[in-house]
């Protein structure tokens, strides 16, 4: 038998209405490296195990009905969702948002960057998966400007991700940054020649206030540091997805 969802709930503020989590690895049915709350139906997962740990996080969540799952790709393509989805037909897109009470805007992440937000109002929702990838093609650019309200009345809670200190990458993605913005550099530390130790919370909070976005919270976990709580692809390679989820409660 399963044990209790285990998730972590923001601390932000923001209103009552908006309501937000994001799952760890605990409390699911899946077995070996899936162990156990793993959502995710593209990993090698038994696909069984995937639909009851489903079931059981919206029915945990208490959601009138299932979240709008993606298929996430590394891009910037964001949707409105819709709840739920065509069943075998989850949206190719890295980021959703709804206006809509009782939809759910979810991503899956194991290292990368889950990304929520809201406005001060509690009018508006949404998801986003940032990889460095996404983060380099301007995914939290094109989220905030396809919410319906300016980027200073947003608020942005920064999920579990691979921490600064276990984040190694090479001068080629530092490079990609920098010809962004210069200030890029910042998010960078030296790790050996050629290699380079990247803060992706860092760059997040940069490129949100870039867009305006000055009230951001979250951002102190490292999802490779912490087996037993979190997935990490990097450290595992086969592994499980956590799932940051967001949505507005009907009234």
């Amino acid at each position: 038998m399963p044990d209790r969802v285990d998730w972590i709930t923001p601390d932000w503020p923001v209103p009552a209405r908006v309501r937000a989590v994001c799952t760890t690895r605990r409390g699911g049915v899946s077995s070996g490296p899936y162990q156990s709350m793993n959502p995710a139906d593209h990993v090698g997962d038994d696909a069984t195990a995937v639909v009851a740990n489903r079931a059981q996080l919206q029915q945990a969540l208490r959601l009138s009905a299932a979240p709008c799952w993606l298929q996430q790709v590394h891009g910037t393509r964001v949707i409105e969702a819709a709840s739920p989805s065509p069943a075998g037909a989850a949206p190719r897109a890295d980021a959703a948002w709804s206006a809509q009470a009782g939809v759910a805007c979810v991503v899956m992440t194991a290292d990368c960057l889950p990304l929520l937000l809201t406005d001060e109002g509690g009018q508006c929702v949404a998801a986003v998966h940032a990889g460095w990838r996404g983060l380099a093609a301007g995914v939290s650019e094109r989220k905030v400007a396809a919410m319906p309200m300016p980027g200073e009345t947003l608020l942005a809670w920064l999920g579990p991700a691979i921490g600064p200190d276990a984040y190694e990458v090479g001068a080629e993605v530092r490079n990609t940054f920098i010809s962004h913005a210069s200030a890029a550099a910042d998010a960078f530390r030296p790790n050996g020649a050629g290699h380079w130790l990247l803060d992706m919370y860092q760059l997040a909070r940069q490129r949100l206030a870039g867009c305006g976005v000055r009230a951001v919270y979250g951002g102190q976990w490292c999802s490779y540091s912490d087996p037993g709580r979190f997935f990490s692809y990097r450290r595992d390679g086969v592994t499980g997805r956590m799932a940051a989820l967001i949505w507005l409660q009907q009234g």
